[in-house]
């Protein structure tokens, strides 16, 4: 009887897990959909192809998922063990212990299913923002320099928080079975893509025509976990 027990829990879990792990594939489908025809994107021939040849498509994605997925697996299986533990050993984990459903799973999901919200949000919100700077320099008028609406107004970085929540969440999953050490992949998850923002800020502060206004945007606007603007936003419009 006690096994039975477990069991149910376990597949509660797993099927929680089932449902979570897709929605992030089911919003670049959404997304897809909303930008196909739009033949000012910088993927639109991309776009337009996988429109018109669906099931040449899902042929080419059982390659890449069957075979180089496979195969970049195992290469970094056995060079990147610690970027490994980070992307799947939560879900081994979590498919694996048996115990029952608690608070700190339904914490874990909520961080998840916020994570997922939160990075379609930023992205939309920087792909209209690309859009209307295409659009702005097509008809030769002024391009805004940075993204400061939205969720973009609150953290320079929203895109990469949401993953970010993401990745805890699954964390959280497994160390509420009692993996706390689980934790160190998503922390070392979070480093490389706080190296990654590194970057894309340098490269930012390179493009004369936004420099100013982003070297600006640094000293009022929180790198990544979303915040309320600095105060030396108001002492400059009461100086």
């Amino acid at each position: 009887m006690e096994t039975t027990t477990k069991s149910k829990h376990n597949n509660l879990k797993n099927v929680v897990l089932a449902l979570v792990v897709p929605l992030p594939s089911i919003l670049f489908y959404l997304y897809f959909l909303r930008h196909h025809s739009n033949p000012d994107h910088l993927l639109a021939s991309l776009w337009s192809w996988c429109y018109r040849h669906p099931f040449l498509l899902t042929f080419v994605l059982y390659f890449l998922n069957i075979n180089v997925l496979f195969w970049a697996i195992a290469n970094i299986q056995s060079n990147h063990w610690i970027f490994m533990m980070g992307v799947t050993l939560p879900y081994y984990i979590i498919h694996t212990v048996e115990a029952p459903w608690s608070i700190w799973d339904v914490v874990a999901v909520a961080i998840c299913l916020t994570g997922i919200i939160v990075a379609y949000y930023a992205d939309t919100q920087l792909h209209d923002f690309s859009t209307k700077n295409a659009e702005l320099k097509a008809s030769e008028k002024p391009t805004i320099p940075i993204l400061q609406k939205g969720l973009w107004q609150y953290s320079r970085h929203p895109n990469y928080f949401g993953e970010q929540l993401w990745w805890w969440g699954l964390g959280i999953l497994a160390w509420s079975l009692g993996q706390g050490w689980i934790l160190i992949g998503a922390l070392v998850n979070t480093l490389c893509l706080l190296y990654v923002a590194t970057l894309v800020e340098e490269r930012m502060l390179k493009q004369s025509f936004r420099a100013e206004a982003y070297k600006e945007y640094q000293k009022t606007t929180s790198v990544c976990i979303p915040w309320f603007k600095s105060s030396s936003v108001t002492k400059d419009k009461t100086g």
